[in-house]
Order: C-alpha cells, then sequence, then structure tokens
C-alpha cells in the first residue's frame, strides 16, 4: 500500500536533482542559454557583419550568461549558412547573420532549397550602413553634379561582384540618375576597385564606407555622395544623393539577427531585449560609428517588414537591369 508513495517521492526527489522536469532543457526559456551560442556568419571574416556581429557579441554573451561564439560559413547567396543554419534545433542556441544580401538572393536564385520567410523568423537588426560614391581626387570632380555632367551617358562605375549590394546599388543609381547608357564594370575585390579608380580606369565607385576607410582617410578617394537618407556622421560634410542631385535615390544596408522558425516566443524576446541594450550603450555606438555604422535594433516584426520590403525592392531593380536569374 506504500508503494505509489514511495514511487512517488522517489521520482520527486530524481527530477530535483536533474533541476526540475523543464530545466536544462534545450528550448526551454526559463532555462536559455544552457550553453554556448552559435552564431552562423555568411561570410568570411574581417567583413562588415563580421566585425559588427563579434563587437555587438561579446557583451551581448554577458548579458545573456552564455559566450557567443562566431562560424563563419561565406559562399554564394548565403546558401551554405542557412542551409547548416536550418539543421540546427530551433531552440535559440544557434543564430544566424542576415543581411540585405540575403534579399537580393532571394531574387537571384530561383531553386534556392529553403524559405527564408518562413523557416527563419526575425530577433533584431543590428547594425544599419550606406554605401559611398567616391572619385580619383584627380579626376577634376569636386562633386557629383560635375562628373554627371561631364560625362553622362559615359560614366563608367566600379563595383565589386555581380549581383552584390553595390553593384546593384550601382544598376539603381544609373535608372535614377538618367544615365541607361553608363557601364557599371563588376570587380571581385575592393582592393580591385580602389585600384581601377586610382588608374583612371573607371569615373566612380561606389563601396562601404568601411572597406575603403583608409582610402578616404588618406585622401586617395574623395567621397561625392552617400546613399542613406541623411548624411553619415562619419563623413558629415558629404551630401546625400538628393542633396547631389539625384533624386530617389536611397540605399541602406543592415545586419540582423534570425533564428530558426519554432523557436520559443519568449527565447526571441529575451534576445531582442539584451540586444537592445547592448546596442544602446555609448561603447558600442561609438565603435560603430567608426566603422561608419549605426548600432539600432528593432522589433522581430519591424524587421521582418524590413527583409520583406527590401525582397521586393532588389526583385524590381534585377528584373529592370535585365539581370539574368541563377
Amino acid at each position: 500500500m506504500y508503494l505509489r508513495p514511495l514511487l512517488t517521492f522517489v521520482l520527486t526527489l530524481l527530477l530535483t536533482a536533474c533541476g526540475g522536469e523543464n530545466s536544462g532543457v534545450a528550448g526551454d526559456p526559463a532555462s536559455y542559454p544552457n550553453k554556448p551560442v552559435r552564431v552562423i556568419i555568411p561570410f568570411g571574416p574581417g567583413g562588415l557583419a563580421d566585425v559588427t556581429l563579434r563587437l555587438a557579441g561579446e557583451p551581448l554573451g554577458e548579458l545573456l550568461g552564455e559566450r557567443l561564439v562566431m562560424e563563419n560559413r561565406p559562399g554564394a547567396g548565403g546558401v551554405a549558412a542557412t542551409t547548416t543554419m536550418l539543421n540546427a534545433d530551433p531552440d535559440g542556441h544557434t543564430l544566424i547573420v542576415l543581411t540585405n544580401g540575403t534579399t537580393i538572393a532571394e531574387s537571384l536564385f530561383e531553386d534556392l532549397p529553403y524559405n527564408i520567410t518562413e523557416e527563419l523568423v526575425p530577433i533584431s537588426a543590428v547594425a544599419w550602413f550606406d554605401l559611398v560614391l567616391l572619385v580619383n581626387p584627380d579626376s577634376g570632380y569636386s562633386d557629383l553634379q560635375s562628373l554627371l555632367a561631364a560625362r553622362g551617358d559615359d560614366l563608367r562605375i566600379a563595383t565589386i561582384n555581380p549581383g552584390s549590394t553595390q553593384n546593384l546599388t550601382a544598376e539603381l543609381f544609373t535608372s535614377r540618375a538618367g544615365m541607361d547608357s553608363a557601364t557599371i564594370i563588376p570587380y571581385r575585390t575592393t582592393p580591385d576597385v580602389l585600384g581601377a579608380l586610382l588608374r583612371g580606369e573607371v569615373d566612380l565607385a561606389i563601396d562601404a564606407y568601411t572597406a575603403l576607410k583608409g582610402a578616404i582617410d588618406n585622401g586617395q578617394v574623395r567621397p561625392v555622395a552617400v546613399t542613406g537618407e541623411v548624411r553619415n556622421p562619419a563623413m558629415p560634410d558629404v551630401p546625400i544623393a538628393a542633396e547631389a542631385g539625384v533624386e530617389d535615390f536611397v540605399v541602406t544596408g543592415w545586419n540582423a539577427l534570425y533564428a530558426r522558425a519554432g523557436t520559443d516566443p519568449a527565447i526571441i524576446a529575451r534576445l531582442n531585449s539584451e540586444i537592445a541594450a547592448v546596442l544602446a550603450t555609448g561603447d558600442i555606438k561609438a565603435r560603430f560609428s567608426e566603422l561608419g555604422v549605426e548600432a539600432r535594433g528593432n522589433t522581430p516584426e519591424a524587421m521582418q517588414q524590413r527583409l520583406l520590403d527590401d525582397i521586393v525592392k532588389w526583385r524590381g531593380v534585377i528584373q529592370a537591369a535585365g539581370i539574368d536569374t541563377l
């Protein structure tokens, strides 16, 4: 007659010793995180997404109580990184960095083996940045207006790889500037772009401020416009495109953290809150600003809407430019 109470008592002791029925289980919001958090970055080391996530990752890990382990998985369109992410458990211990480049890949690649809008869920944006339009100081052009007036449809623009944000930004720029016959020349790397500009092979280069900060600071190149909605605090004297005479031309890049669909909403909320706290600190804001980047989070809902809007935006640019999908 005492067997059932005895078994109940023993079971209770065992559960208590293990921390309760749900404590310590992967995906349990009450115990999250209970091991290091893996962050998959779809780019090689040293890129903007890599640098900003590593800067924010250390203080974020301190707030979470577990370190963040960055894993670089470069590859065309982020396919390798996303596929790796989707093989992980939806417990919040594996996250992925998505960027505006992710939205471009959605339109460039017809047969992606996943649907990011359904299989991944947003946590928060981490960084926002614009691109810079640059000329060779020896070219004689002091501003964008004089360059466009002189070169017109003969304008030659250098960017990195076809299908990159920089490359499609050039497509959007020529469309908004009314120069349908301008020539966009893609190069393999940013140093190649810089070399082409310095040798006079091209009239204009478009790239991220971070990538060419050294060349800008030492006067090798002259920024004539930025692609953001407002002037970049790192270059307050450089006008936005509208001020430089090109209307309706805005490109703002971003990177953001996403998790697997099915991750507990409480874990998403915890991560969003902690990321917001990290990005609000003066140290992170200052270190991001040195890179020409704005440290700013947002809600999961706002991040997802931005993702969807950018998919539509870049699909339109790709179609208008007649770029073949892969």
